[in-house]
């Protein structure tokens, strides 16, 4: 999987992403919940997780605050002075590894906030916050797992209305592949092309949308 942008830029993202929403809270009065749902309906978090450099290393976290508020038609008064950023916050922490994680798979902030909201990610701050991002990572790609037991082959499969032996006829794949493909068996994600290319033409969906981002495994 192909990250949005350089990990060099990782480290700049987080911190902007931490403060903003630490910023938000603190500073302008907002609930994390609220703040995070301008985020996502704003078009900021999709720009932000393609790796939009005006967004995730040409702006503070002041500004990118800013800007989802502006881009939401939201008024606010701005303070005269600013407080300095509390990187120990649990605002700001949960912001800082939400833009870890969202860089590391890929998926959208909006698909992150479907089985990890806002509210419940500041409520792991204890323990997490003292732990290895590793640990945050892993807990992560549990609550997906949790919420998304299905392989993504299997859910398209079952979205097109087919069985599996009729996708296997039409992909003219085995049926035993498409089983094992499905169950996690063989990884999907190290298929050949000439294997993804028929499955997904057959499911009329791009190839992409065949990968997981979290790596699979039953629950």
């Amino acid at each position: 999987m192909t990250n949005a942008y350089d990990k060099s830029y990782l480290p700049r993202a987080q911190k902007t992403l931490g403060r903003m929403l630490d910023f938000a809270c603190h500073e302008l009065s907002y609930s994390a919940k609220d703040f995070w749902t301008h985020f996502l309906k704003s078009g900021v978090a999709a720009a932000f997780g393609n790796g939009e450099s005006r967004l995730i290393a040409g702006m503070s976290g002041i500004e990118l605050a800013y800007e989802v508020l502006d881009r939401c038609d939201k008024k606010y008064k701005r303070p005269a002075e600013h407080l300095c950023s509390d990187e120990k916050s649990p605002e700001y922490w949960a912001a800082w590894a939400l833009a870890q994680y969202q860089w590391l798979r890929g998926l959208t902030f909006s698909d992150i906030e479907s089985f990890a909201p806002i509210d419940d990610v500041i409520g792991m701050y204890k323990p997490y916050h003292e732990m290895d991002i590793s640990q945050f990572d892993d807990e992560l790609d549990r609550l997906y797992r949790k919420t998304h037991a299905e392989s993504n082959l299997k859910r398209l499969r079952i979205q097109a209305g087919l069985s599996q032996s009729e996708l296997a006829n039409f992909a003219n794949i085995s049926i035993r592949t498409i089983q094992e493909l499905e169950q996690g068996r063989k990884d999907i994600n190290k298929a050949q092309i000439d294997t993804l290319l028929p499955i997904a033409t057959a499911l009329h969906v791009p190839i992409e949308t065949l990968v997981e981002r979290i790596p699979f495994a039953k629950i």
